[in-house]
């Protein structure tokens, strides 16, 4: 089960939080500039960043290529193990059930994530996923880092869609 707090469930985010979550801001604008829906990740370990991914399910042909199974497999890549226990995966947008999977397998010890995705996001948004009990992993879980820079990134990058 995730292990939450506050009334919605979310904790607030941590100070070094924002630094981390800065530099997953500027990866959504990576994919943005691909036209990938903007959404950065980045997975910390001991400080340091590990893996680094952005959205890019489009010129990959990938389903599955979103920013935080991208981190995922970087970070597991760099560090020689497909677990990453002690490390915290920063993410712009509220991760959908797929990614929440991949978090819970991998056994992140902590998930920050910044806007809430109410339509598809599994830690809350739309349904939470990290909050089932049966899971055989808990990820602490904080949210609303920078809500409204990375809100305001896929406002914008929607409404020049529409």
């Amino acid at each position: 089960m995730a292990r939450n707090a506050g009334q919605d469930g979310i904790k607030p985010s941590e100070p070094q939080d924002e630094r981390w979550m800065l530099q997953a801001i500027v990866l959504a604008h990576k994919a943005e500039s691909l036209g990938e829906v903007p959404v950065g990740a980045l997975v910390v370990w001991d400080g340091k960043v590990v893996g680094k991914g952005f959205n890019h399910t489009i010129g990959l042909n990938d389903p599955t290529a979103h920013a935080e199974i991208l981190a995922l497999r970087e970070a597991g890549q760099l560090l020689g193990n497909y677990r990453l226990p002690d490390c915290t995966l920063y993410v712009t947008l509220e991760p959908c059930a797929m990614c929440v999977g991949a978090m819970v397998h991998s056994r992140i010890a902590r998930l920050v994530f910044g806007a809430v995705d109410p339509k598809t996001g599994a830690a809350g948004g739309c349904f939470n996923l990290l909050g089932l009990p049966d899971h055989n992993h808990s990820v602490l879980l904080s949210g609303r880092c920078l809500e409204q820079a990375c809100g305001d990134l896929l406002r914008t990058f929607f409404r020049s869609r529409r």
